[in-house]
């Protein structure tokens, strides 16, 4: 019986470090290599495997379909790894250093701040700079280690992990309702004032929705917008409007009737993920707080 070949765990190294830093110079200096170490390792993979894994022009560098598959499966691998080292040898490293972590303003207030104050209960020699953003953040240009994100939009050379199931839900009050009516349709919106949240991934004027036939896009107008979710809550409270919110923010305020959900068959993925760019195996404090991170998200509903 012949002896079957895999790619060894260094190669899979070489491939993770390669698409996270999106160059063969910047991943050899990573791990310690020269490029033409990285550049051995990925031919030797690729030749092993019978298949293209990347694609290199003047424009930069690209996975294949087979290399996508076979990053991914890479990350599931190391990781594996990681927890098996962990569990045989019992060794539970402190992790020790700066982290840089952020979020958006709303989701960071309330529910991110309150988490690090805990994390820093358990690792007490954890430093961590937490910021809070009004836009989409870039890990490289922000200088973020771990971004804690909420919509589905998540870079091809970025990491991520889901942290929770989450949706952007249509509501207003039921004085608003009381004296506009209850939309029967997505069209309605067009004739009702919409409370706009400039939000990190939304287009101004437009209301990307999914209902069981698939997504739909309405345009919708308004006498009030802003950046601040709060604010679009607070208005949305004192009958100014309809508002697309998400659950986590609005879950109370529907449970006690201050608050009705608007057209209930529609609604907008707005999942919570860590995303960040090495591999956790390789940082042991951004991996202790994107596993807290993931407990504490999933009780947020209890």
């Amino acid at each position: 019986m012949s002896l079957i070949h895999y790619p060894q765990p260094k190669d899979l190294q070489v491939l993770i470090a390669v698409v996270n830093t999106g160059s063969f110079s910047a991943a050899a200096e990573i791990l310690g290599q020269t490029p033409a170490f990285v550049t051995k390792r990925i031919q030797q993979m690729e030749a092993l495997l019978g298949v293209k894994l990347l694609n290199r022009s003047s424009r930069g560098m690209a996975l294949t379909e087979s290399g996508q598959t076979a990053y991914a499966h890479s990350l599931e691998i190391m990781d594996r790894l990681q927890k098996m080292v962990d569990e045989v040898t019992h060794i539970k490293e402190q992790p020790v250093g700066m982290i840089r972590i952020g979020s958006s303003f709303g989701f960071g207030r309330a529910y991110i701040a309150p988490a690090i104050m805990e994390i820093m209960e358990i690792y007490p020699q954890l430093q961590i700079n937490f910021e809070l953003f009004d836009r989409q953040i870039d890990l490289n240009r922000d200088n973020v280690d771990l971004d804690i994100r909420i919509n589905d939009d998540i870079p091809d050379n970025n990491i991520a992990k889901l942290l929770a199931k989450n949706q952007r839900i249509l509501c207003a009050s039921p004085a608003y309702l009381k004296q506009r009516g209850m939309p029967e349709t997505l069209a309605d919106l067009q004739h009702h004032d919409c409370l706009v949240t400039k939000e990190r991934d939304q287009t101004i004027g437009v209301w990307e929705l999914e209902n069981q036939q698939g997504k739909k896009s309405v345009k919708i107008s308004g006498h009030l917008s802003s950046n601040s979710g709060e604010i679009v809550l607070h208005w949305a409270l004192n009958g100014k409007g309809i508002m697309l919110r998400s659950e986590w923010d609005v879950s109370p305020f529907l449970r006690d009737g201050v608050l009705v959900r608007v057209l209930p068959d529609y609604a907008q993925s707005a999942n919570i993920w860590a995303v960040y760019q090495m591999p956790l195996y390789s940082s042991t404090k951004l991996k202790v707080c994107v596993e807290f991170l993931s407990q504490y998200c999933r009780n947020m509903g209890n």
